[in-house]
């Protein structure tokens, strides 16, 4: 069964969504490898900032039958049918890579572009999957969160309770 990393996010009543989705994805694919929970401004839209994280999962689905999944659980958790990609969200989970596959896959792109292009990706990711390659470039998540310019935009790792025990502290 492939490793499975999800982006998780919200800016709507933030820590809520944050524990009902991490429960939700704990309901249907067991134990979860878990980041620390960051906080972050809205890229591409001006709203509220967002927390996000990244999930690893084992899964034995198939890229399609895992976005079908998370997309049920985000409907269940208030997305908007009609949401458009820049905007405010309940509960936002992406798939971020799906073993080393690569290319556009059951309509998902593999890995998804964000993964290099946002700090609330790539960090998470690298804390939690450091030394696993990134399937285009070639290189560790770690060094490529070496390689970012922080500067570009601002994150803030926050103190974050599961199920009650802590899974990021500032």
């Amino acid at each position: 069964m492939p490793r499975v990393y999800l982006g998780v996010g919200s800016n709507i009543e933030r820590e809520r969504y944050i524990v009902a989705g991490l429960d939700a994805l704990a309901g249907v694919f067991g134990e979860l490898a878990l980041s620390s929970v960051y906080d972050s401004e809205a890229i591409g839209f001006s709203g509220q900032p967002f927390l996000n994280l990244v999930v690893g999962i084992d899964t034995g689905l198939s890229p399609g039958e895992l976005l079908r999944r998370l997309r049920h659980i985000e409907f269940e958790h208030g997305r908007p049918a009609n949401a458009t990609r820049f905007s405010p969200r309940q509960l936002d989970i992406d798939i971020l890579t799906h073993g080393q596959l690569s290319g556009s896959i059951e309509g998902v792109e593999l890995p998804r572009p964000e993964i290099l292009e946002n700090a609330f990706v790539l960090c998470p990711l690298a804390e939690l999957a450091a030394a696993e390659i990134h399937p285009l470039a070639g290189k560790s998540y770690a060094e490529l969160w070496r390689g970012y310019d922080r500067a570009a935009q601002a994150l803030v790792k926050v103190d974050f309770q599961w199920r009650g025990r802590w899974i990021s502290r500032a």
